[in-house]
């Protein structure tokens, strides 16, 4: 109940947050980012207990520290390093995450699996095309972060054909406008400034942020 309840507190907030976005107001947004995550932290923690409860906090955590380097980024190029550092390891525990969760084999659909494989190779390879030429010095970083995202997202959907309904769909919906988030990110840092950039890549990443939240606790909730 009391997670409900920090859920249902999270979506409010956030749509404050992005309302202030929306219409202009980036600097009173800038300051409420820091109390964005937290909500999904404290929804997680006081939920029962689980096998991978701890990852998934782990994760979190990291994307918070994330959250809050890159409000700094344009201090210098610094910020920006060590916050794609922070989600890169924060992708990782959710690979882990993904890895450690009960399957149940729902599908076996190779087509399927194979389908989704060669969309993300080509995601990943159409995505490094466009922003190599403009990436400098960060070419290594970014594709190192690129691939570890594209990896996360390849757990999700073989998660998806394991795991139980409906958290398998939440997960990689979750998974999915993740790297929708990060992409734009990339693409507005790197090749072209994005109308609403601000606004678009927020409202995908908390988003994303939130499908994986109820998906991982629906997976493991108890019976």
């Amino acid at each position: 109940m009391k997670s409900n309840v920090i859920l249902n507190s999270f979506i409010g907030f956030s749509l404050v947050y992005l309302s202030f976005l929306f219409f202009g107001n980036e600097n009173t947004a800038w300051f409420l980012k820091p109390f964005l995550l937290p909500f999904l932290l404290l929804a997680v923690y006081f939920q029962e207990r689980f096998s991978t409860k701890k990852i998934l906090l782990t994760a979190l955590t990291l994307s918070w520290v994330g959250d809050i380097i890159l409000m700094f980024a344009d201090k210098g190029e610094l910020y920006f390093i060590a916050g794609l550092i922070a989600f890169l390891l924060s992708h990782i525990f959710y690979i882990i995450l993904f890895s450690k969760q009960l399957k149940i084999y729902l599908k076996k659909s190779k087509i399927i699996f194979w389908v989704g494989v060669t969309a993300i190779a080509f995601y990943l390879i159409v995505m490094m095309l466009i922003l190599l030429p403009s990436l400098g010095d960060l070419k290594i970083p970014v594709f190192v972060y690129a691939l570890t995202i594209s990896i996360m997202l390849l757990f999700a959907l073989k998660g998806f054909l394991n795991w139980q309904k409906p958290a398998n769909s939440y997960i990689l919906i979750g998974a999915i406008v993740f790297v929708a988030s990060d992409s734009l990110l990339a693409f507005d840092k790197f090749y072209a400034p994005l109308q609403y950039s601000s606004l678009l890549i927020m409202a995908t990443y908390l988003l994303a942020q939130y499908m994986i939240v109820i998906g991982i606790l629906k997976l493991n909730k108890k019976k």
